[in-house]
């Protein structure tokens, strides 16, 4: 089945020539000029992709990712934002939204459509994974559901992102031992992602806050890394 990809940016020629690209690699390919309409585009059509622009009229790239990643539809769905701004300040606000990936403008279109061939191949990757006798961690209090991408702390179902998702399932997966932040980014967002160490720190947060009272399983080792705590 084609995948579709949607192009979000407030610029028609970026539209039109990453389009082109895409279209000629065998995707089909939906464009939106600012965020709203790219949010209509994806309640109508469901999308492999999404490559956002961050400065974008009527609703940035920013607040569109926020919506994405706050619908369960959609949640899961890869993002890639794509912007002109410079600095590690904004890969670290696009990463904590939630996006997968960031690449910075001008990018030869060899060069993108290479990122959103290996994102996509990362997220098949996953969705296709063997179900495995560990596809269900339980521990009192907490639930991990691999199959369904699912959490409940106390019986409650909590929605993680797919990525704070991951993180957890990959931490729990490996009970007691030690991982580097270098070495979560390359488990969690891939190797042949740009991403920065405080990423990890910002999801880990996160994550704790969602488990509440069960977020101290999560240990930091001081200088070294994280851990997870079976109790």
């Amino acid at each position: 089945m084609t995948k579709t990809i949607l192009i979000a940016d407030d610029e028609q020629d970026i539209r039109d020539m990453l389009a082109y690209n895409l279209t000629r690699e065998g995707f089909a390919v939906e464009t939106a000029a600012n965020g709203k309409e790219a949010l209509e585009k994806i309640e109508q059509t469901p999308m492999a992709l999404v490559i956002l622009d961050i400065m974008m009229p009527e609703m940035d790239g920013f607040e569109a990712c926020r919506a994405i990643r706050a619908n369960p539809k959609t949640a899961h769905t890869p993002v890639l934002f794509l912007t002109a701004r410079a600095g590690e300040v904004d890969q670290i606000v696009s990463l904590e939204l939630g996006a997968d990936d960031y690449v910075q403008k001008p990018v030869s279109p060899r060069i993108l459509v290479a990122r959103v061939k290996s994102l996509l191949r990362r997220f098949d990757r996953s969705e296709q994974a063997p179900t495995s006798q560990n596809e269900k961690i339980i521990s009192p209090g907490v639930k991990i559901d691999r199959s369904s991408y699912k959490v409940f702390v106390n019986d409650k179902e909590t929605f993680f992102p797919r990525k704070e998702f991951e993180l957890l399932y990959f931490l729990a997966a490996h009970p007691g031992r030690i991982y580097k932040r270098e070495t979560l980014l390359d488990e969690v967002w891939g190797r042949d992602t740009f991403v920065v160490e405080r990423t990890v720190d910002v999801h880990i947060f996160k994550v704790r806050e969602k488990l509440g009272d069960y977020g101290k399983r999560i240990e930091t080792v001081k200088g070294v890394g994280y851990r997870y705590i079976l109790e």
